[in-house]
């Protein structure tokens, strides 16, 4: 076989690959969001280094728990869980920036502490409120947080 039709081949495997990486984004997210409340979603863990480690995702409320979902990743588990519970809000900011580039436009960024750390959440004002609403809300015989 001549050497052109390799390069045809692998090119052909590899635009393949892509295509099918492609479909399981797209049936993951409509997987994720089957059951609604599902939101533009950033997380940063561990503020170790200003403006860095931002993560892209996609948030979904289930119950007590806010479930992060990396955007280019196709495995169907949550890469972090924030429990109602364990978290306390400390407040909110506009990002700076250098975060800017690294966030969805227009995202307010909101610190939270809880045991395993702090965390910031970078979310739609509109989606703020909702979390902040999440955040106040307990099942009925527990206290509720104070924010």
């Amino acid at each position: 076989m001549p050497w052109w039709q390799w390069v045809v081949d692998v090119l052909g495997v590899a635009i393949a690959l892509v295509v099918v990486y492609a479909v399981a984004l797209i049936a993951r997210r409509r997987w994720i969001s089957r059951a609604g409340g599902t939101f533009d979603l950033s997380l940063r863990s561990g503020l170790l280094r200003p403006g860095r480690g931002w993560a892209l995702g996609v948030g979904r409320y289930t119950e007590d728990t806010l479930e992060f979902f990396r955007i280019f990743s196709v495995s169907p588990r949550p890469m972090d869980a924030i429990v109602r519970s364990d978290v306390e809000y400390l407040g909110q900011r506009s990002a700076d920036p250098l975060e800017e580039s690294a966030l969805y436009a227009g995202h307010v960024i909101v610190s939270c502490r809880r045991a395993s750390g702090d965390l910031e959440l970078a979310m739609a004002e509109g989606a703020v409120t909702g979390f902040l609403s999440w955040m106040e809300a307990a099942p009925p015989g527990q206290r509720p947080r104070p924010v």
